[in-house]
């Protein structure tokens, strides 16, 4: 614990200069009493560190005096402040450990690394889980060339865009706050006409970087827009309730697909007595959809998974079936 504190001091100091001992004290979660105490060690492991006296004194390191305790590259530096959001190291129990950590490579990081680590911590988001009902991305790479730009250099962008709702080409101007990443797929963050708005990367058709500085709201960061676009969506009713059996044997990987689809999120359903004697081995699940279309990616567990309601899926899968199966016929035309 205490050599984690002596780094901790080391670092504090190689990233702020001169640091009164109350404030160290503070930081660290110990009293003044004990940082003079590691200050002393540190004195007498050879690093050149020393105290001001005075009512702007303090501690400080000899000027001029670094260690690289990372021998991090500038897009290692960078790499690592593409942050996971904040909801899954909560979920995980990691959120402090999180920011402590970062507070320490940043810390530890050459002067002039800093400032595109802290700027990359700021505009970049990972968010792991999927939209609820929604497939997989179809693994197809967006130039993210110009959005990068817009957001690291807090200029506008110009964007051709195609909805999904239609097949229509938008232009608008847009305030990009960052770029986020969703279960695969890369959306950028945006005001337009000071409204927050989220895009698909992969629908644009084309992007522009202008001269114009970016008119963000003022006080707004890119993780409180996610958030609150995000909450947006997934806070949405979704009204098709679908009952599923599923093959016990394929259970856990059904789960780890629909884990955002289940009626009752995070709670794994439990085994219940077949519907038919003759056909052990089945969990029912309850699940949640947005639509029947939204639905159709259970037809990827093919047999392992029946859907039992609505009967309007049933039937929606079954000529979908049909017409798969009529495309790869023997003997078929081309």
């Amino acid at each position: 614990m205490r050599s984690e504190r002596l780094l901790s001091i080391l670092l504090l100091l190689q990233s702020h200069g001169q640091l009164p001992s109350s404030e160290l004290a503070e930081r660290l979660e110990v009293s003044v009493r004990t940082i003079m105490r590691d200050v002393e060690a540190l004195s007498a492991s050879g690093v050149p560190v020393y105290t001001v006296r005075g009512p702007h004194g303090g501690i400080a390191l000899l000027p001029g005096f670094r260690t690289d305790v990372t021998g991090l590259t500038a897009d290692e530096s960078r790499a690592l402040f593409v942050l996971l959001s904040g909801s899954a190291h909560a979920d995980l129990g990691l959120g402090a450990a999180l920011g402590s950590a970062l507070r320490k490579v940043m810390a530890a990081l050459p002067a002039p690394h800093r400032p595109d680590a802290d700027l990359t911590s700021r505009r970049v988001l990972i968010d792991p889980v999927r939209w609820r009902g929604a497939p997989g991305p179809d693994h197809t790479a967006p130039d993210l060339t110009a959005f990068q730009d817009a957001v690291f250099t807090d200029r506008r962008l110009r964007l051709r865009y195609r909805h999904g709702r239609d097949d229509r080409v938008h232009t608008y101007t847009l305030d990009p706050y960052g770029l986020v990443n969703k279960a695969g797929v890369w959306y950028l963050v945006a005001d337009r006409d000071g409204e927050p708005r989220l895009f698909r990367t992969d629908r644009a058709d084309s992007a522009a970087v202008l001269d114009e500085p970016v008119r963000r709201r003022p006080g707004s960061e890119l993780t409180d827009v996610w958030d609150l676009l995000r909450r947006g969506i997934d806070d949405l009713p979704a009204p098709l309730a679908v009952t599923v059996r599923v093959r016990t044997d394929v259970l856990a990987m059904f789960l780890r697909v629909h884990a955002a689809d289940l009626a009752a999120p995070g709670v794994a359903p439990q085994t219940v007595p077949p519907d038919r004697a003759d056909d052990p081995g089945w969990t029912r699940v309850e699940l949640r959809f947005r639509s029947v279309p939204a639905a159709q990616p259970l037809l990827a567990f093919g047999a392992d998974v029946e859907v039992l309601t609505p009967d309007e899926l049933r039937r929606h899968l079954a000529l979908t079936s049909a017409a798969t199966a009529a495309l790869y016929a023997p003997g078929r035309d081309d």
